[in-house]
């Protein structure tokens, strides 16, 4: 049984920074369906992250690293549908943050899709946690509206690997940080959807991000609505939950 509760998905902000984005989803980003995929929608959080640290004149300031990432989906968005990112800031801790992000019509109906992710502040040379500057603080304190966030791991590690399958990850799949992107993580859930050949209306599920993984094979273990992503040695690299 699971027990570890999901992050919150607190609301949009009263007051402070808010950046909005667009995404509009094309034939790769889908499913045969028509709807997006998981790790479409992991990567626009994180393209949309970029994008709100860019415009701040922030991205150069740290390395930022995902640490966990919850994805509520009431529905997905369809192929060809333009789509508003809105992405905020909702709290701080020493040397992370957390960010939410709400995807919905680009029209301002109603959230398709919440999310919320643990990021960690890396020095860029050294490659460590640092401190958020005063720069930082000041741009997002009052979205963060003064909420503390822990950045400690919360969900259990992996038992027998009795059922466990094999997974690849690909050399294509890694990014700019020399490893496996966060995005490409999300692909086993998205295997598992697909093979049901039950199209899902609605979703809901965290992955916590451990080792950071390389090219080659792996295995993903299931117990329940636990999975884990291993290596052949038994190195942790991601862990999930399922709702």
């Amino acid at each position: 049984m699971v027990t570890e509760p999901f992050t919150e998905l607190v609301p949009l902000p009263a007051e402070g920074r808010v950046y909005e984005g667009t995404a509009q989803p094309g034939l790769a980003d889908c499913a045969r369906s028509g709807r997006v995929r998981l790790d479409t929608i992991a990567r626009w959080l994180q393209d949309v992250a970029y994008g709100d640290v860019a415009d701040a004149a922030v991205a150069d300031v740290a390395v930022w690293v995902v640490r966990r990432t919850r994805i509520r989906v009431e529905r997905f968005p369809r192929f060809g549908e333009l789509c508003r990112l809105q992405t905020f800031c909702s709290g701080f801790g020493r040397a992370w943050a957390e960010r939410r992000t709400v995807i919905s019509s680009e029209d301002g109906d109603a959230a398709a899709v919440d999310a919320v992710s643990l990021w960690v502040h890396l020095d860029p040379a050294t490659r460590r946690p640092f401190p958020l500057t005063p720069r930082e603080i000041d741009l997002y304190g009052a979205s963060a509206g003064g909420r503390r966030v822990t950045a400690r791991l919360r969900h259990a590690g992996p038992g027998s690997a009795n059922n466990a399958r094999r997974w690849t990850f690909r050399a294509t799949e890694c990014d700019l940080a020399g490893h496996i992107n966060n995005s490409a993580y999300w692909q086993p859930v998205e295997e598992e959807l697909l093979l049901s050949g039950d199209e899902p209306e609605a979703f809901d599920a965290e992955t916590e991000f451990r080792n950071p993984a390389q090219p080659g094979d792996k295995l993903v273990i299931s117990d329940g609505a636990r999975r884990w992503i291993v290596s052949a040695d038994g190195e942790v690299h991601a862990s999930l939950l399922l709702s």
